[in-house]
């Protein structure tokens, strides 16, 4: 029994009664009106409400205090899940061999309580210091009302997620010393979006780089297909070096791009060969959307809209088209943005305007067709939705459904059932700025011989007017695009878009081209595409001047 606890006896059922600050219970026993706590009539007072600064206090205190000493039980006994919590806490000392712990509170915020770690960890003879931040909550239990810790595997470390283990010892796989194109060595304390890359670059291809395993502590993840992330090296082994396709500069250029706006991802392409140049994300939940997000494009999907109107025969680049403010279809009314609308509008400047009325109306005279024309053009000419792309890591390579109703009139703007990435969206300007699809790529083909994804050649006329179309956004007075591509440099071309979600500020999206460098980003509740992917952007393809 914890210090500080005392027995009492009431009707031949033992209880425990809290003395003073400890781990113990921390109920309060009443009575139907008299001082005797023993009383046979008495029941336990269950509190309710959020918990008070003094709860908050001595729930963390306990609870670090328990986890410091290495009692497992002891702290999972102080949570509201005690059956996840004494595994994971259990594995920090015994997995992991994380000792000489300390954790150092920090003044709560309302029931957060953040703190730091600072740490030893020990491993055949071997040692060196580990520290991290993180924070934890404090909750009321449902049932018996005590003041708990709220819990997550993140209590443990930031990094950790459910099913997953903390473990300390050889690697799994050996490291690797991943290269850019041009030979520069790439690691994730210079280019922090690169980490979880490198992480799966090292599980796919680190015994076949040449390379011998460390002596490292890691998170393993509860699915085995998802790479280990390392979290320190006690020991290096020898790693192999393994080349990708990346551009330090542009990678650079992507990372600042991306630390000035939250939840943010791009990704570059060189459209003359599919090599990525970039990837970058800013997301508090470390994934890489950049790769393998999967969101409405908005008015940027009128890339692929405009291709299919010209191939059909609907449209070109100088014939007369209609922009009212409003379009209906199937009794739901489609908007342009603050319902403008164009007189004697050509197809370029509705295009540059982004004028939804213009991407919806031509669409009708498809009749049956209708619902399915947009996901063919996309999987015939620009190599989307087929789930076949290989670029040497997890992607997304779009997803163009078939539709009805009214969604057909949204998914040729964007929306609807339409779902892209920034990979994808960046290849299709590569593919626009090339004149025909190459398969995004991080990896080449030749290390581990994979197939890539193919399509057919936009025709000549119908890639020429698009690409007119993209730099007329980039560069003329009315272009959505002028703004952010104003100081890019050579031959450049862009399309905004902003993908409205409900409830929520929309989805700022844009991707553009300048000489042979494609790129395209996503910032999610970034309002309009000028506003916060369009500088993204911006700066990453000031790099392909």
């Amino acid at each position: 029994m914890r210090s500080g606890a005392k027995v009492a006896v009431v009707g031949g059922v033992f209880i425990l009664v809290a003395g003073g600050i400890g781990y113990g219970a921390y109920g309060v026993l009443g009575s139907d009106g008299g001082d005797d706590v023993a009383s046979q009539k008495s029941t336990p007072e269950v509190r309710t409400g959020p918990p008070s600064a003094e709860e908050i206090a001595e729930t963390s205190k306990g609870f670090f205090d328990a986890w410091t000493s290495g009692d497992a039980a002891g702290a999972a006994q102080l949570t509201n899940n005690e059956a996840d919590a004494k595994p994971v806490l259990a594995s920090y000392g015994e997995d992991a061999h994380i000792g000489k712990v300390k954790i150092t509170p920090r003044a709560a915020v309302g029931t957060k309580v953040p703190y730091t770690v600072e740490a030893t960890v020990s491993y055949e003879g071997k040692a060196k210091p580990l520290s991290y931040a993180s924070e934890l909550t404090v909750v009321r239990g449902l049932t018996t009302g005590k003041a708990l810790v709220d819990w997550e595997p993140t209590v443990v470390h930031p990094k950790l997620t459910a099913g997953a283990t903390l473990r300390t010892g050889e690697s799994s796989t050996a490291a690797i010393e991943a290269l850019g194109h041009d030979g520069t060595v790439l690691t994730k304390e210079k280019y922090p979006s690169l980490g979880p890359i490198l992480d799966t670059l090292r599980q796919k291809y680190g015994e076949t780089a040449g390379g011998s395993p460390g002596i490292e502590t890691w998170i393993e993840p509860a699915d085995e297909k998802q790479p280990d992330t390392t979290l320190l090296t006690l020991a290096k082994g020898k790693p192999g070096k393994l080349r990708t396709t990346l551009d330090a500069n542009t990678q650079a250029a992507a990372e600042r791009a991306v630390k000035k706006y939250g939840e943010s991802s791009v990704v570059a392409i060189q459209p003359s060969t599919g090599a990525i140049r970039a990837i970058a994300n800013n997301r508090a939940d470390g994934y890489n959307a950049a790769m393998s997000g999967q969101l409405a494009p908005g008015s940027t999907m009128k890339i692929v809209t405009a291709a299919m109107i010209i191939q059909n025969n609907l449209g070109s680049i100088n014939a007369p088209v209609e922009c009212p403010s409003t379009v209906p279809w199937e009794g739901v009314t489609f908007h342009n943005l603050k319902d403008f609308s164009i007189e004697n509008a050509t197809l370029r400047e509705a295009f540059a305007r982004s004028c939804n009325s213009t991407f919806i109306k031509p669409v009708k005279p498809l009749g049956d067709r209708a619902g399915s024309a947009l996901g063919q053009e996309a999987r015939t000419y620009f190599g989307l939705g087929q789930d076949d792309w290989q670029t040497g890591v997890p992607s997304f390579d779009g997803s163009i459904p078939e539709s009805s109703g009214a969604e057909t009139a949204a998914s040729y703007i964007g929306q609807g059932k339409v779902l892209m990435s920034p990979l994808n969206m960046a290849s299709v300007t590569a593919t626009v700025k090339n004149g025909a699809f190459k398969q995004p790529y991080l990896i080449a083909r030749e290390v581990d011989n994979r197939p890539f994804a193919t399509a057919k050649p936009l025709p000549a006329g119908v890639a020429e007017q698009l690409r007119q179309m993209m730099r007329y956004t980039a560069t003329s007075p009315s272009g959505t695009g002028t703004k952010p591509m104003g100081e890019v440099v050579g031959d450049k071309g862009a399309k905004t878009g902003s993908a409205e979600v409900d409830g929520q500020t929309s989805n700022s999206w844009f991707t553009g081209f300048n000489n042979d460098l494609a790129a395209a980003a996503v910032v999610q509740e970034g309002g309009h595409g000028g506003d916060a992917a369009g500088p993204v952007v911006a700066e990453v393809l000031r790099t392909g001047g």
